[in-house]
């Protein structure tokens, strides 16, 4: 398994990752796929502004994993604070890949001089939870009842990691 900066060949990839996601997980609230231009000019403003994107790269040179860092909110006060997002492959969850991705987050968010990283998980995934409380997340916020998938209501965890 090889983790690297994701580059314009792996979009496609990418966008197939994620919206497998939204069609049969909690993992994104969106209830329709994204398409290929709009992940495209996703992953060009990540480029632009120096947002780190990663790949999960296995022996067959297949991307599994994807994981990024991306603006909080767009008010200059928060300009310290990133969001991240890691996605992995149904077929490839429980192997490890999402700390592999994790990683070179968290360095990158130093490197780029932020002060911390927020993560937003379903109050349901156990496992991204887990992956980011061993990797120092602590939870500081929990929302009952704010989002609406698969006719049932959603919490959703806030987690937080200084840099």
């Amino acid at each position: 398994m090889i983790i690297r900066p994701a580059t314009l060949a792996d979009v496609p990839a990418i966008l197939e990752i994620y919206n497998e996601a939204v069609l049969n997980t909690t993992a994104s609230y969106d209830y329709e796929p994204s398409t290929y231009q709009a992940r495209l000019a996703w992953f060009h403003e990540h480029v632009e502004r120096s947002f780190p994107v990663y790949a999960a790269e296995d022996d067959a040179g297949q991307v599994v994993g994807w994981s990024s860092l991306s603006e909080f909110r767009t008010r200059i006060g928060y300009r310290y604070t990133s969001e991240n997002s890691l996605y992995v492959a149904p077929a490839q969850r429980g192997k490890g890949i999402g700390k592999k991705l994790m990683a070179p987050l968290v360095d990158a968010g130093r490197r780029l001089g932020f002060h911390s990283i927020i993560a937003v998980v379903d109050a349901d995934n156990v496992a991204s939870l887990q992956l980011h409380k061993s990797f120092g997340f602590e939870r500081v916020g929990y929302l009952k009842q704010v989002g609406f998938k698969f006719g049932r209501w959603l919490d959703v965890v806030y987690l937080e990691l200084l840099l």
